[in-house]
């Protein structure tokens, strides 16, 4: 059974301005998210800004979540290191907490071969018992889980059981989803490619998207499920413009400017990501007018 089927919504980690988490207006994200249609909230991953919280902070944050969700959706929490100790470390917190599953990046800066992911990632699920998301994001780590190794590891560790795929190349999606025989939940990590993902058999996607739309991005993945091919068509169509301007800088500047503009007070970003060029926020405030978010 599917960890989740549709938006899943990537959720970006309020701060105050002196760097600090900002429990009350996470939890005011969390109530948004839930009340507009997202499926399910990826907490603790890049956009969540995971590289700079302390491993402490970044426990405290997964559970926050887990609690004022309350159940109401699927919480998957980013537990992914460069250090397979660390990575099991905060699964396992993860697990204790009450996550519904774990979404794990590939080693980032050390990287690791072929056969130190099988490695890294078979021992992170075989310390825990629920799900494990693999996630391939090679332009971030540098390191790519090619198709067979991706496909081996859900077929040979049970609770390896879905990759999200920000690959951005949609040739290697194919040719890992012809070889998995069904084994592989696959989930577009590209708010740009929704629809070409949800062709290849993907059962939806964790975006960033979903932080300022979730429910048209609920709704691109729904209509795609009701055979409403053109309507979701549209939607991802809409939204390329505001999804090219979520990304003009790099995530979660953009988005975390964005979610200023709807009455979220995201706060700053930990450095070293600064804020938003004035130039490009008025473009994204542009384009956000333009999809209907702002009055």
């Amino acid at each position: 059974m599917a960890i989740f089927k549709g938006a899943g919504v990537a959720i970006a980690t309020p701060f105050y301005a002196d760097g600090s988490v900002n429990y009350d207006e996470f939890g005011r994200l969390i109530e948004f998210q839930i009340a507009n249609g997202t499926d399910a909230i990826i907490v603790c991953g890049t956009t969540g800004e995971s590289a700079t919280l302390s491993e402490e902070e970044h426990v405290d944050v997964i559970k926050y979540c887990i609690d004022k969700v309350a159940k109401r959706i699927p919480v998957i929490a980013g537990t992914g290191s460069n250090s397979t100790d660390t990575a099991i470390m905060l699964s396992q917190e993860a697990e204790k907490a009450g996550a519904d599953a774990v979404l794990v990046v590939t080693p980032y800066y050390n990287k690791a071969t072929q056969k130190g992911l099988i490695a890294h990632y078979t021992q992170v699920a075989n310390s825990i018992t629920i799900p494990v998301i693999m996630y391939n994001v090679p332009s971030r780590t540098g390191c790519n889980i090619l198709p067979a190794t991706a496909v081996w590891l859900c077929k040979n560790v049970e609770n390896i059981v879905a990759i999200k795929d920000a690959t951005g190349n949609i040739g290697q999606t194919i040719e890992m989803m012809s070889m998995a025989d069904g084994c592989i939940d696959l989930y577009s990590g590209n708010d740009d490619q929704v629809l070409p993902i949800l062709s290849c058999g993907g059962l939806g996607v964790i975006s960033v998207l979903s932080n300022i739309a979730p429910q048209e991005t609920h709704d691109m993945c729904q209509k795609f499920f009701d055979g409403d091919i053109a309507g979701s068509r549209e939607i991802q169509y809409k939204a390329i413009k505001l999804i090219n301007a979520l990304f003009m800088e790099v995530n979660p500047i953009p988005v975390k400017t964005a979610l200023k503009y709807i009455g979220i007070e995201a706060g700053p970003m930990r450095m070293p990501l600064t804020e938003m060029e004035p130039e490009h926020a008025e473009i994204l405030k542009k384009e956000m007018e333009a999809f209907g978010l702002l009055k």
